[in-house]
């Protein structure tokens, strides 16, 4: 399983330290940048995330048109050494307090998260590929709404799996959905947003998931009183997760050249 590692403010030489383990970056911090380089050092590979949560969950509604996030997505990752591997699509999640707030049925969000697809791929994302995502809440909506995709989603397409960031206490859940689509489509390669720990360290979850992405360290630094921003927070959590986890005293910051 490939472990993309969350940086949600990106000091421009920060993610340096972080060679070797690729990094995941929201729109919402990207939005309003002039130029095309979202941090030093980006070649190393990483993932455009629209910063859908925040924006349906907190407005209700997308702060950037399909135009407009198709046209950051050209702005960050039209140019050879831009690093750019792919960009999740605007997708409406289905947790219940996220369907709450919207006031809409689960239907609902999966037929916007289609129409937003369609749209941003039809406004054009350049040489990025773009992430389709399956929302729902329970495993029988996950598969309408992959129905729903048809051939949209070609042979071993890289897909993002929804709503699943609020299930970790209980990998068996995910591991459900996860299962339920494979079912359905094996070549279907995987992607988790925001899986955390508890998920991860399950073999199940991991042996269906192609990739993943979490920012839980930024989560528990700033919970234990630490810098959320810290290189060293977001460097070690991805030691942990790829199995090198080792005491803070021994980690040196990677050179950076």
């Amino acid at each position: 399983m490939r472990f993309f590692v969350g940086v949600h403010r990106p000091r421009m030489g920060w993610p340096l330290s972080l060679r070797g383990h690729p990094v995941c970056i929201s729109a919402n911090v990207l939005a309003g940048r002039t130029g095309n380089i979202a941090f030093v050092g980006q070649a190393d590979g990483w993932m455009l995330d629209s910063g859908a949560f925040t924006q349906i969950a907190l407005r209700g509604r997308f702060d950037q048109s399909p135009e407009d996030y198709a046209a950051l997505v050209r702005q960050f990752g039209d140019w050879p050494c831009s690093g750019l591997e792919v960009a999740v699509s605007q997708d409406w999640m289905c947790e219940p307090e996220v369907i709450a707030a919207t006031g809409l049925s689960v239907r609902e969000h999966q037929h916007l998260t289609l129409e937003r697809f369609d749209s941003i791929a039809a406004a054009g994302t350049g040489r990025t590929p773009l992430m389709a995502v399956l929302q729902g809440w329970h495993a029988a909506d996950y598969r309408r709404h992959l129905d729903a995709y048809g051939d949209r989603l070609g042979k071993g397409a890289w897909v993002g799996v929804g709503s699943v960031c609020k299930r970790q206490g209980d990998p068996r859940a995910i591991g459900v959905i996860l299962e339920t689509i494979l079912r359905v489509r094996p070549d279907l390669r995987l992607h988790g947003f925001g899986v955390k720990l508890t998920a991860l360290r399950s073999p199940a979850v991991r042996s269906m998931l192609f990739s993943a992405d979490s920012m839980a360290w930024s989560y528990a630094a700033r919970r234990g009183g630490r810098d959320q921003n810290d290189w060293m927070e977001a460097y070690l959590f991805a030691e942990r997760i790829a199995g090198r986890s080792r005491p803070v005293a021994d980690v040196s910051q990677p050179s950076l050249f």
